[in-house]
């Protein structure tokens, strides 16, 4: 069975109802699972990061795409607020920080490689 297609506007919509799964990923950041499991290969998630939270450097060895929904990130590379599109190419690093907090969209060729500890 084929799982029901999600549109972008209803996604945006959908992950500030009381009632979408969330699980913990990281200290501040939540994972809702689209698609794979992060372990290895594919895989896709919406993360929710509490306003303050970071996640510590890391490295792609795939792409790794980037949806902001709601809210903003910081990375390396500058501020990206709500309906920014994000692509990390492989061989690319970076770490991010969520000052106000942010709600994203997140597709990962291959897993990512964390390789030091959150900033602040």
């Amino acid at each position: 069975m084929t799982a029901p297609s999600l549109e972008l506007p209803d996604l945006a919509r959908r992950v500030l109802e009381p009632g979408f799964s969330w699980s913990p990923f990281r200290p501040g950041v939540d994972i809702h699972r689209l698609a794979g499991t992060g372990e290895t290969g594919p895989a896709s998630a919406i993360l929710r990061y509490a306003p303050g939270a970071a996640v510590p450097r890391h490295h792609h060895p795939g792409y790794e795409h980037i949806l902001i929904l709601h809210g903003a990130q910081v990375d390396e590379n500058g501020r990206h607020a709500a309906g920014s599109l994000v692509i990390n190419p492989p061989g690319s690093a970076h770490s991010v920080h969520c000052p106000e907090g942010s709600i994203v969209l997140v597709i990962w060729e291959h897993p990512v490689v964390f390789t030091g500890e959150p900033t602040p």
